[in-house]
């Protein structure tokens, strides 16, 4: 499986190793799917599929890949800068605007490809990576189509639960990390999941957390450059950016919200499904949990993303 990839490549797909540059300067690592028969002379639809918040390209999104190369779409997965194997210092900080503004970055690498119809662009969000491929439909038109797989918006999500006092409470303890960070000379970073795969999950876990621990903690989803969480000061970033306040602009451009009928995240696509105007869509995955659309092909629906994206990319 070379570099840590959590599932087998199709004999029937080909995936090459690319980088490009995003507009700040980031060199981005991504791998290109694309199927075997591929006749060059032609013109493909294009999908850019964005990993879990925390997460690389080869964990969840080379399952989409691999799948969606197989039915016809060249396929762009990559690693957010400061993760992975792309650029950006120090590491593991993330940016609102900058995981954003990836995703545009992506079309424009897919848009300089011979074999990719520029007019055939779309977008698959996983997780976080749902509100930030979303964040960035709204400001560009390249993306023709969207849909995400349990989205998460992170924006909402690091002020969920918390009243006005937690919030200042958190403001002050965020702003007092960016002295000791000035002092040490670089930015606190706590793993959170073990460098090598545990055997089992601990117990006594409570959830949200035991279900990321199923997935990114055991050999199910490990890799080494997915430790999970990110610079503490990281906070203010998504304390500051409303991912989704104009997610009302994508239309007329059509959203496809994946959601797992058991999943705890589900709040998340449903409140950007209301705020969303037409065509829109949620689609319910039955007996499937939050992280189950990261990468159980047999609760992925890819008969309805080929289906969604063939009818809109044309």
């Amino acid at each position: 499986m070379g570099k840590g990839y959590i599932a087998k490549l199709s004999e029937n797909v080909n995936r090459m190793s690319v980088t490009y540059q995003n507009r700040y300067g980031h060199t981005i690592a991504g791998d290109l799917y694309t199927p075997k028969d591929l006749d060059s002379t032609k013109t493909y639809p294009a999908l850019v599929v964005g990993a879990p918040y925390g997460g690389v390209k080869e964990q969840g999104p080379c399952v989409y890949g691999n799948e969606l190369a197989q039915r016809g779409f060249v396929v762009l997965t990559f690693d957010e800068s400061f993760m992975g194997e792309s650029s950006g210092e120090p590491r593991n900080v993330s940016s609102a605007d900058i995981f954003s503004e990836n995703f545009s970055a992506a079309v424009d690498f897919l848009g300089l490809q011979e074999i990719v119809d520029r007019e055939k662009i779309g977008t698959i969000g996983i997780c976080g990576s749902g509100g930030f491929s979303l964040s960035a439909a709204q400001v560009d038109t390249r993306i023709k189509a969207c849909a995400t797989a349990s989205m998460y918006d992170m924006s909402a999500a690091v002020r969920m639960g918390l009243n006005e006092e937690q919030i200042q409470a958190l403001k002050e303890q965020l702003s007092a990390q960016r002295w000791v960070d000035a002092e040490n000379g670089y930015p606190e970073y706590i793993p959170y999941f073990p460098e090598t795969p545990l055997d089992a999950v601990p117990e006594g876990l409570e959830e949200p957390t035991a279900e990321w621990f199923r997935f990114y903690a055991i050999k199910r989803g490990h890799h080494i450059n997915a430790r999970g969480g990110f610079t503490t000061t990281s906070t203010m970033s998504l304390l500051n950016y409303s991912l989704l306040d104009h997610i009302d602009e994508i239309s007329p451009r059509p959203i496809l919200f994946i959601i797992g009928d058991r999943a705890h995240s589900k709040f998340f696509s449903e409140n950007a499904y209301a705020a969303a105007k037409e065509p829109k869509e949620i689609y319910v995955v039955e007996d499937a949990e939050h992280i189950d659309l990261y990468d159980r092909a047999d609760r992925i629906p890819f008969d309805k993303l080929e289906e969604f994206f063939k009818q809109n990319l044309k």
